[in-house]
């Protein structure tokens, strides 16, 4: 019999919160701003794209806390049951001064209007901890997620690679106090059950995997929320209610991730973040496209299963997923099924997931060698965009020349991520020339009839979906490096 509790318990800076009354839609943002008076996260754009709220949120990773840095505007409080929530607020140096990441900042004239500041002092914040001689190429990508639009960012780039003159890490006080914060984390994470509210107000945070698996089977009415970078959308742009909720994003057991000589495992729960490393040595030509996945606070909480079971056509794990031939493990209780991942996606919004039923993990075979792999994501910004289209291309080019194997996919293209079954059976059975992909070129349009909107026309899409083979098939022919320095 699992044990079950009423209140909602984290730290905040220096101090232990419990909360027995919060709606499942209460964002950390609103509830800092207005419940605790910390003013120093601002809201600016209320969607995880600006960074403006940045703070950081440390959890246990088996005998360690990570700390993480996550934009507060759609994260939500009952999300952070177990961890310790640090604020601009709680940054201090030695004897009364700046920290270090402050006094930085002042030194290099990182600050301008000064709105943004606070969320690229936390964000630099938490890089200087994992990396306190950070490269400029890792400070650019650990304030993908971080807007200036006063267009200061060489200075807090010479700031970010400053901060160790002004003091060393193991100084902080969050090291400082590591200790005794992870006792307290750990004395938070009980093993029970956290149970509040009722009907659409209700939010429950299971024990277990096996809990949550059983709870889902008996309420597949609720709502589930792991990483909350869409959902959270759900409730600041549209203002939809969310409730009754299951959190999981504290789940240990869907954070495992299982490699072998054939396959790579990931459960649900692996953020982007946690995935990368993992990704780059068995997948290295996802690397690039990788780092564009949103900004680094995003990564840090964005999971893999949510990427998938939110069935969104231009979701940017699926197309190289379905290219790779991955399979999706489905549970419900305790019965669990495999299926294809592009079997997955039925229609708009709609997958093929029975009532009370989770995506579990998601398993993506390793590319046989002698294989050619890539995946392009195309969006107006570089970084931290939504793609208007991705695709992902996939052949094997026997002794002679010639494509014994093809498997191309494409999000952003169709009201699924979908295969390109036309262009494929234009291309088996041909030489691997530009002159079989000219002429299996028309083939995408029997694949797909792509749609005008904000991000591309439809025209553009087709366009850019055809040029894609094309690259694809000059990079395979080693021309890849002479067409990056022209573009460049």
């Amino acid at each position: 019999m699992v044990e079950v509790a009423n209140a909602i318990r984290f730290l905040l800076n220096g101090q232990e919160i419990s909360l027995t009354d919060v709606a499942p839609d209460l964002t950390l943002l609103d509830w800092l701003r207005l419940d605790r008076r910390l003013r120093g996260s601002k809201e600016g754009c209320a969607e995880g794209d600006c960074g403006a709220c940045t703070v950081l949120v440390g959890r246990l990773m088996g005998d360690e806390i990570i700390y993480d840095a996550v934009t507060a505007c759609i994260r939500f409080v009952a999300s952070l049951h177990g961890t310790h929530v640090v604020t601009i607020e709680h940054l201090r140096g030695e004897n009364g001064n700046l920290h270090p990441v402050q006094q930085a900042m002042v030194e290099h004239h990182g600050s301008q209007c000064g709105f943004c500041t606070p969320g690229f002092v936390m964000s630099l914040y938490g890089l200087w901890m994992r990396d306190p001689n950070p490269s400029r190429r890792a400070v650019e990508k650990a304030l993908q997620g971080n807007l200036c639009r006063c267009t200061g960012y060489a200075p807090i780039i010479r700031a970010a690679q400053s901060i160790s003159e002004h003091g060393a890490p193991e100084a902080d006080p969050l090291w400082a106090e590591r200790i005794a914060v992870k006792s307290k984390i750990k004395a938070l994470n009980d093993g029970r059950r956290v149970e509040i509210g009722s009907g659409e107000n209700q939010i429950i945070i299971p024990a277990s995997l096996d809990d949550f698996a059983q709870l889902y089977e008996q309420h597949p009415e609720a709502r589930i929320v792991a990483g909350s970078t869409d959902v959270g959308l759900w409730v600041t742009k549209f203002m939809r209610r969310i409730g009754p909720v299951i959190f999981i994003n504290h789940l240990q057991e869907l954070k495992r991730i299982a490699d072998n000589d054939s396959e790579v495992r990931f459960y649900a729960g692996v953020t982007y973040a946690e995935a990368q490393p993992v990704i780059e040595a068995n997948f290295p030509q996802l690397t690039e496209q990788w780092h564009r996945f949103a900004g680094e606070q995003v990564r840090n909480m964005g999971t893999l299963g949510g990427n998938i079971a939110n069935g969104s056509p231009i979701g940017d794990t699926p197309p190289p997923f379905i290219a790779l031939g991955a399979k999706l493990s489905l549970r419900r209780g305790d019965h669990r099924r495999e299926i294809k991942l592009e079997d997955f996606f039925l229609a708009y919004g709609k997958q093929d997931r029975q009532k009370g039923e989770f995506v579990e993990s998601v398993t993506i075979p390793l590319l046989p060698a002698g294989e050619k792999f890539a995946s392009y994501k195309i969006s107006k910004r570089r970084d931290e965009d939504i793609s208007a289209l991705c695709g992902a291309f996939r052949v094997f080019v026997n002794d002679a020349g010639m494509v014994g194997m093809a498997r191309i996919a494409f999000g952003g293209m169709a009201a699924t991520p979908k295969r390109a079954k036309a262009v494929e059976a234009a291309l088996i059975g041909k030489p691997w020339t530009m002159a079989t992909v000219e002429a299996a070129i028309p083939a995408f349009a029997s694949d797909y009839q792509p749609i005008t909107d904000m991000r591309a026309s439809a025209e553009y899409r087709l366009q850019a979906a055809q040029n894609l083979l094309k690259r694809f098939f000059l990079e395979t022919q080693g021309q890849g490096e002479r067409l990056k320095r022209e573009v460049a």
